[in-house]
């Protein structure tokens, strides 16, 4: 499946939306009364201007009303392009509504304007380069893992955020590292800054921030998404993380 991209304009009004794929809004207008909600009904007034949009992540789902007419770009990623990056947990990024990376800004022009009778390399290239700029944009210390060199630490990194739910233990990562327990832990310290215990609870921790953020799951689920059956265990960690509650940081 190859991006999709459509130039879209709509009357004033709105409403409700659910994006099947991680997807790309860039405004071609200004919209000085823009009111958003992601993931709840909640809305917040965002202002935007043009050149100015929205990233969402696959799945996401939320109200978005305006009082003017709109004209914007619209662009829906596969996963299997973003794959092509490294870049697998397309669901775990934080919303973004507001300005846009200029460079990011001007792929998604260039997209938009490709059309399938454009040539399939010139097309096929310009879709990676978009790829792989919007995956440094979302998550620029995952996608690739830049700046670690050592392929059996990527293998570890990959495997926790592919399991941030199960028991992850010292012996799983070191065994997909293939690296004795001793070398693997020093190895891992010395290139993320954090033994592997603690890159885990802050992973987590982000993790289960955008779960409260951008869904309605209940306390207990967001604690089993992010591998805790104690929900009061959890909400310790959660605050010792943040300095907040769950409760709390999802109302803020």
């Amino acid at each position: 499946m190859r991006l999709k991209a459509a130039r879209l304009h709509t009357p004033a009004g709105g409403g409700s939306f659910v994006m099947s794929h991680l997807s790309i809004g860039l405004f071609l207008v200004d919209q000085d009364r823009h009111r958003i909600a992601v993931g709840s009904d909640r809305q917040r007034h965002i202002p935007l201007k043009t050149g100015e949009g929205w990233i969402l992540p696959a799945d996401v789902t939320g109200i978005c009303e305006y009082d003017e007419a709109l004209s914007f770009l619209k662009l829906e990623l596969p996963e299997s392009l973003l794959g092509d990056m490294g870049f697998y947990r397309q669901r775990d990024f934080a919303p973004v509504v507001g300005a846009f990376d200029p460079l990011l800004a001007q792929f998604v022009h260039q997209a938009a304007a490709t059309t399938e009778s454009a040539p399939s390399l010139y097309r096929d290239t310009m879709q990676l380069a978009l790829a792989a700029h919007l995956a440094e944009v979302l998550w620029p210390q995952k996608p690739g893992l830049a700046g670690i060199e050592d392929r059996r630490l990527r293998r570890a990194l990959d495997y926790i955020h592919d399991n941030l739910a199960a028991d992850l233990s010292l012996d799983d990562l070191a065994s997909e590292a293939a690296m004795s327990r001793f070398h693997f832990s020093r190895a891992f310290t010395r290139v993320t800054g954090k033994s592997p215990l603690q890159y885990v609870i802050s992973q987590r921790m982000e993790l289960a921030k955008l779960l409260l953020k951008t869904t309605r799951l209940p306390m207990a689920s967001i604690a089993a998404n992010v591998g805790y059956e104690d929900v009061s265990r959890f909400g310790q960690h959660f605050r010792r993380h943040t300095g907040t509650t769950p409760a709390a940081y999802r109302a803020d």
